[in-house]
């Protein structure tokens, strides 16, 4: 499998999850950690077809509200069903990098 997403990687400007199984959300969550560790600013995005990835995106939320992600970092990944606004955001997709560790000093009490 590593070979296999160093290869995906190599050949790509972006990754887009169709519905799946473990593979795909082992090959997604692979490019989205490398995103988060500043090895590639490439767009990620789930199509949710038919809400496929509906309660993916509302863990998402709440590793952002856990305090495990950031929200920019979140906001980075797109989930919709129409193919043309994921083109539309693609087009105007700017990565940047966020280190991945949230700072202490920040944490409620």
């Amino acid at each position: 499998m590593h070979q296999r997403k160093t290869r995906m990687f190599e050949l790509s400007d972006a990754f887009v999850a169709l519905p799946g199984g473990f593979g795909t959300m082992d090959e997604m969550f692979e490019m989205l950690t490398w995103a988060q560790l500043g090895l590639h600013r490439y767009p990620c995005a789930f199509l949710d077809v038919r809400g496929y990835y509906a309660q993916l995106s509302a863990m998402m939320d709440h590793m952002v509200a856990e305090r495990f992600v950031r929200p920019e970092q979140r906001e980075s990944v797109w989930f919709g069903q129409d193919m043309q606004q994921l083109f539309d955001w693609m087009e105007h997709y700017q990565g940047s990098y966020m280190p991945k560790w949230i700072d202490r000093s920040s944490v409620e009490a």
